[in-house]
């Protein structure tokens, strides 16, 4: 009761029953204005919604891209060796090129 010492005991004695319900009203309101505003509240569903749907097209590419490195590296596995794909891979890491291919080089 230190904010009480400098009141008087009058006003003190009249007010010591509201005390426990103002405490319950502002912890009542804290936790709603929480639950509104917080990370995981209700104003911010739009905001959840909207980075579920990016995430979840990020996902899709990411499958994809997965799914075309296993096919290349089942072609390229022993059981299942393609000549093309491993021409190609070669010429790639050596730096080589085909008379008839187009070369088209770029900054990196």
């Amino acid at each position: 009761m230190f904010l009480l010492r400098h009141v008087e005991p009058a006003i003190v004695a009249r007010l010591r029953p509201y005390m426990p319900t103002a405490f319950v009203a502002l912890l009542i309101f804290y936790f709603a204005y929480h639950a509104l505003t917080g990370d995981r509240g209700l104003l911010h569903g739009a905001i959840r919604e909207e980075t579920l749907a990016s995430r979840v097209v990020e996902l899709k590419n990411l499958r994809a891209e997965r799914e075309e490195l296993e096919t290349r590296v089942h072609l390229l596995s022993n059981d299942n060796l393609s000549r093309d794909l491993l021409e190609e891979r070669a010429r790639t890491v050596l730096g080589f090129a085909d008379p008839r291919d187009y070369v088209i080089r770029t900054m990196r």
